[in-house]
């Protein structure tokens, strides 16, 4: 199992594009820290950082990155 430091991915659990990324995830054996948008201060950090509550949303190093195929393709990159 490999767990990603400085890495948070913001989620919604009922989120389709979410669960895109949890299989994958889950399939790979990587394991990050992740946040739930539906708890109040999570959604605001999120804003805070990227500007918008889209969701999933990895953030790397302080660094939005949206869009599940390109969260994908990054932890297919540097995730193992």
């Amino acid at each position: 199992m490999a767990v990603l430091e400085n890495h948070i991915l913001y989620m919604r659990p009922t989120c389709p594009y979410c669960q895109k990324v949890f299989r994958y995830m889950d399939g790979a054996g990587i394991e990050l820290e992740m946040r739930n948008i539906l708890n109040d201060s999570a959604a605001a950090e999120l804003i805070a950082i990227g500007g918008k509550r889209q969701v999933p949303c990895l953030v790397v190093d302080g660094k939005a990155l949206y869009e599940s195929d390109d969260i994908i393709a990054y932890l297919r990159r540097y995730g193992a």
